[in-house]
């Protein structure tokens, strides 16, 4: 039952359970009404309401983390795994994976290198992670799929959005970057200090809190739409109530808010400093989880509220919490001014608001509740203890979170240094790294690691013992880019025989030799007589440019030898030493391109970007002869010849240079040694190839399109998912701007290439939401092939 609105949130249940602060908590789908709560006690616990009273019964607690666990969320369920899955992150650097019924994980995500700290699930099995380590990965099943980079200090929020292929994440470095695909699309900025939470209210908005105390509603589009202020101090979480826009936030100032219409409406104070976590569960009812290791559920619904003696005992505690003025909940107090016990007598002006009195030399704090029309003691106010850190993780350094961070002064003159630290540290492993990375005297070792101990005194985690020991280790443990046993190494090919298309060359392909081609207008109308074959893919052979005219180009280069500055001349001898190379390497002749031909090539294509054309184009054609492609592909010369040809991409460079060295790269595939390097090259050649989009030349787009098959062909031989998810990135993001339908019809090819036999691979597809993307080209008319071949990958997908 939903309560009506303008009613108010009361105590429903405290659980008792965590041994230390409650750091992530989720809304279970099974059982239904429960939920999941993780903490720094390395535990994650599953609760299931309990059918007689108003409470939660611990269904079972689970282990798999080496230190703490800081984040939570539920992965739908699946075929497999009907009742879904539930992940956890850590500070161990991992992410558990759990079924509901086990206590123990069922696999282990390996892959970041510092703590993970935020994760969320979006369809197709997908999970997104954050973490400190400044990168988001996505995942799926039990692989990473991408990295997403771009942020400059830790990311300590992630959500996937409905539309699929888009994410959002929130950093440390106080922006929230917008990604479709793996690729940053856009960021916001605002915040004026580390975004903590994020939370979906649509397809088009969403609401982020921060360390500024304050919340914004935002617009996928880049609008900040409004700002929320309320919170006295950082705000930890933040989420949604179902099916509106009201939401409850939680946060460093003790208290959990909730907010209707745009209005706090309700504050309620908690004996804890922390207030780290909230959800809400399908019912409305709020979770929130704090540093005092309790889980504590509130509800507007009179029949699950707690009785008076639970009430009476959750306000007690509220009473005799010690409220430090040094943290500024309570804005500046100066005990001196503050009036008696008297003040109370005056009802409050607003829910939520606070009085301070002064009752016998002591300092107590009230807040004013609506509903009941009286003042509730929230807590005493106590002078601060000195160097003692009270609250757990409540120090940030450098955007990340520690139990302590000391300012060490070496000398009375210098500067004074951070000194970051954690109970669970080591004292004198962190005072010699300190020294180390701020180049003091080792000298002063002794003293840092006495100091730390001595203001760090009585504070030690449980056992630290196994702390670096990691239990996962033996042959379970997943390593992420070695690939999974499955590992299926392609059959003969099933669509060779004379009918067999082979994208051309010239962008008006010459129909194969011997055989009908299928994809002149007389065979565009088998489709409704005769089930049409899939000859389109998967592609098993790379399509390169083979289209020349060796009297134009070696024209063009001696027109513009004529011009160039004396010291890039080229003699008589060198310009028919290049004719005999185009010669030889144009037609299929027995000979072998010599050393010094090689040479005189790679002087003319060092030329100034202006006039090199005509050599790139003398490259683009002998890099196909396998002696040329072994020269410049093998590992004594690769390093010069990539450079160069990346050189040309840059999409601010002349369009002809930026053509033919994509084109250049696409005939690099026709050999074992290029095909080598271009593998090994990948990352970079695709994110700089990938840049030549924005030009919206036809031309471009055609050979970014055919470099993106050969990609595909060789990536479906190997049956690497990593280089799959780049490639299917890059397709989804040319799509967008691509119109020319030659252009089209590769890419159509590509993507079927990466994903036949390959169910990982169609999963990731359809979550970066390429489906929805090549739709329309199911009903092109012409020509034919583009509509055969786009109907043959949805039926995929």
């Amino acid at each position: 039952a939903m309560a009506s609105e303008g009613s108010t949130f009361r105590l429903r249940c405290s659980l008792l359970g965590h041994g230390q602060d409650v750091r992530g908590l989720t809304r279970g789908l099974f059982p239904e009404g429960g939920f999941v709560s993780v903490s720094r006690d390395r535990t994650a616990r599953l609760w299931a309401p309990d059918g007689l009273n108003r409470g939660f019964t611990e269904m079972h607690c689970m282990s798999g983390h080496s230190n703490f666990v800081s984040c939570v969320c539920i992965i739908p369920p699946s075929d497999l795994y009907p009742h879904g899955l539930i992940a956890t992150g850590g500070n161990d650097h991992n992410i558990c994976i759990f079924t509901v019924d086990n206590p123990a994980p069922l696999y282990i995500l390996k892959g970041h290198k510092n703590t993970v700290c935020s994760l969320s699930s979006g369809k197709f099995g997908t999970l997104l992670s954050g973490s400190w380590d400044t990168t988001a990965k996505v995942w799926l099943n039990d692989r990473c799929m991408m990295t997403l980079q771009g942020h400059t200090a830790a990311i300590w929020a992630v959500k996937i959005l409905p539309e699929q292929g888009l994410m959002l994440t929130g950093s440390a470095d106080k922006t929230i970057k917008l990604w479709k695909a793996g690729r940053c699309e856009r960021t916001f900025t605002g915040h004026e200090d580390c975004v903590r939470g994020l939370a979906i209210l649509s397809e088009m908005e969403f609401l982020s809190c921060a360390n500024d105390a304050s919340v914004r509603r935002w617009q996928i589009s880049g609008e900040c739409l409004q700002v929320y202020y309320g919170h006295t101090n950082y705000i930890y979480s933040i989420s949604v109530f179902p099916q509106c826009k009201d939401f409850v936030t939680t946060g460093e100032d003790r208290s959990l808010r909730i907010w209707k219409q745009g209005e706090c409406a309700q504050t309620i104070r908690l004996p804890a400093q922390s207030v780290w976590c909230c959800c809400v569960l399908d019912n409305g009812d709020i979770v929130v989880g704090a540093s005092d290791g309790i889980i504590r559920v509130f509800t507007e619904s009179s029949e699950r509220t707690a009785s008076a003696e639970e009430i009476q005992a959750f306000e007690n505690e509220l009473a005799q919490a010690s409220i430090d003025p040094k943290t500024g909940d309570l804005g500046d107090i100066n005990a001196d001014d503050l009036p008696g016990r008297e003040h109370l007598k005056d009802p409050g002006t607003r829910d939520g608001q606070t009085r301070l009195i002064k009752d016998n030399g002591k300092v107590e704090a009230y807040q004013w509740s609506v509903s009941e029309g009286r003042w509730i003691k929230i807590g005493d106010v106590v002078g601060s203890s000195g160097a003692t850190q009270q609250t757990s993780g409540k120090v940030l350094f450098e955007g990340k979170e520690y139990d302590y961070v000391f300012t060490i002064d070496v000398n009375e003159n210098g500067p004074s240094y951070k000194l970051p630290y954690n109970i669970t540290d080591d004292p004198w492993l962190t005072a010699y790294n300190f020294l180390q990375k701020n180049d003091l005297n080792p000298m002063f070792l002794d003293q840092v690691a006495k100091f730390i101990m001595d203001n760090t005194k009585g504070q030690t985690l449980l056992s630290t013992s196994n702390q670096f020991s990691d239990p996962f280790t033996g042959a379970g443990r997943y390593v992420p880019g070695s690939s999974s046993g499955s590992s299926t190494i392609p059959g003969a090919d099933p669509f060779t025989g004379a009918g067999r298309y082979v994208p051309g060359s010239a962008s008006n392909a010459a129909p194969p030799v011997g055989g009908v081609d299928p994809f002149t207008g007389m065979s565009a109308y088998q489709s409704t007589a005769a089930k049409v074959e899939n000859i389109y893919f998967p592609k098993k052979d790379a399509v390169t440019f083979d289209q020349a005219n060796p009297t134009q180009i070696l024209g063009k280069l001696k027109e513009l030898n004529g011009s160039a500055a004396e010291e890039h001349k080229l003699t008589e001898d060198d310009l028919i030493i290049l004719e005999k190379l185009l010669s030889t390497t144009c037609n299929t002749s027995a000979e072998t391109p010599t050393a010094q031909q090689l040479q005189t090539l790679w002087r003319a294509v060092n030329w100034p970007e202006d006039i090199v054309f005509p050599a790139l184009d003398i490259l683009r054609l002998s890099v196909r002869h396998p002696t040329v492609n072994e020269n410049f592909c093998s590992e004594k010369e690769h390093v010069q010849f990539i450079i160069l040809l990346l050189k040309f991409l840059n999409p601010k460079g002349k369009q002809a240079n930026q053509l033919l060295a994509l084109r250049a790269l696409c005939n690099c595939f026709v050999s074992h040694a290029g095909q080598k390097l271009m593998m090994e090259q990948r990352d970079e050649i695709m994110t700089l190839a990938i840049e030549t989009k924005s030009g919206n030349n036809k031309n471009i787009h055609i050979a970014l399109a055919t470099l993106t098959l050969n990609y595909a062909v060789c990536l479906h031989k190997v049956n690497n998912i990593e280089g799959k998810a780049q490639c299917l990135s890059v397709i989804s993001t040319i799509m967008e701007v691509v119109q020319d339908l030659e252009a089209i019809f590769r890419l159509l090819v590509a993507l079927g290439t990466l994903i036949s036999d390959d169910t990982n691979a169609v999963q990731l597809a359809k979550s970066l939401g390429v489906d929805s993307q090549i739709k329309k080209y199911a009903s092109v008319s012409e020509p034919a092939k583009v509509k055969e071949c786009c109907r043959f990958v949805l039926n995929l997908l």
